[in-house]
């Protein structure tokens, strides 16, 4: 569905015609406006009439229509097609999900399609509107506010996924087995959310290289004016500290499950010293007991009075040896 369709005229949001082609051939007679449509999840033939008017591409159309892309940037005739992850986290179910806005950048236009519910673009347009210096450098503001927008949130899904590594680790070695009896679990569903993660920011660095201009990639970005590339310098090396941290998260996370798992083979050594003990000082009566239930006919201290009372007191003073021997070792 077709959520906002505008025309910006000199930074500022000015009425148009409600067809948006028609606004279109008014933005690029003005010469000096664009037009900025935002879709939400569209149809295929909702966005048929949108890739007609504005002549996208159709790879880059099929691209947008089907989702679960990864990040990149594709550069067309007439089009330049971004494709971004936004990431939301849960803090009820500490899980992250993420969904994908694509950008289709070309003269005097701007098509921004969003899928799933995470990346609301409302604000990025309320803060343009706010800001008219900015937006009056045309499309290329629309592009550079939304990749900073969501490369912040990346910086704050950071901190929360840094927040969980905490108490996990505070779960993973806390005195109380008992209070990590399902550490690993959660160990294994952190690790996959900071995959989820990683599949949103690693990418993304390459075409923020290219919006840039740094590097290997200095040329120049058709549809995209140079003086925006100190701009996308700084989202970029804001991106730079996010990979950074999803990479110290999973190895941190990976020396914790290690961790965990040696704590885990450590306790079962304990316990199977201890079953071994007990098994130690149990075998001894039961063998006592056991030879003198042959019921031979000729055997020592059968008739004995004190027979049976001395074999009791043999048993109790090895049981004892036994218990302090296992005791002294730290195996009891």
């Amino acid at each position: 569905m077709i959520v906002d369709c505008a025309i910006y005229r000199e930074g500022r949001r000015t009425e148009g015609p409600a067809d948006f082609s028609d606004a279109l051939d008014e933005a690029r007679a003005s010469g000096d406006a664009f037009v900025w449509i935002g879709l939400h999840e569209p149809t295929e033939g909702e966005f048929d009439h949108v890739t007609k008017e504005f002549g996208l591409h159709p790879l880059a159309v099929e691209d947008a229509l089907k989702a679960h892309q990864r990040p990149k940037l594709e550069v067309y005739d007439d089009s330049l097609f971004l494709v971004l992850k936004p990431v939301v986290y849960e803090p009820q179910s500490d899980t992250v999900t993420s969904g994908e806005v694509m950008l289709f950048l070309g003269d005097s236009f701007v098509v921004s399609v969003r899928h799933g519910e995470g990346a609301p673009l409302r604000a990025v347009r309320q803060r343009l509107e706010s800001e008219p210096d900015l937006l009056k450098q045309g499309p290329t503001a629309v592009l550079y506010a939304v990749a900073d927008a969501i490369v912040d949130r990346y910086l704050e899904v950071a901190m929360e996924l840094q927040t969980d590594l905490e108490e996990l680790e505070t779960e993973v070695f806390s005195p109380d087995p008992s209070e990590s009896r399902h550490t690993a679990s959660r160990i294994y569903g952190f690790k996959r959310q900071v995959l989820e993660f990683r599949r949103a920011t690693g990418p993304l660095t390459l075409p923020l290289t290219r919006l840039a201009g740094a590097g290997p990639y200095s040329a120049a970005v058709p549809f995209v004016s140079d003086a925006a590339q100190p701009f996308f310098r700084d989202v970029s090396d804001h991106l730079t500290r996010v990979n950074e941290s999803v990479e110290g998260l999973d190895r941190l996370v990976s020396d914790i499950l290690s961790a965990h798992l040696a704590q885990m083979s450590v306790r079962q050594n304990d316990d199977m010293r201890k079953i071994s003990s007990w098994a130690a000082m149990a075998a001894v009566p039961t063998m006592i007991a056991g030879i003198y239930g042959m019921n031979f006919e000729h055997m020592p201290e059968l008739t004995w009075t004190w027979g049976y009372p001395a074999v009791i007191l043999l048993m109790a003073v090895l049981e004892i040896g036994l218990y302090r021997l296992f005791k002294s070792r730290g195996w009891l």
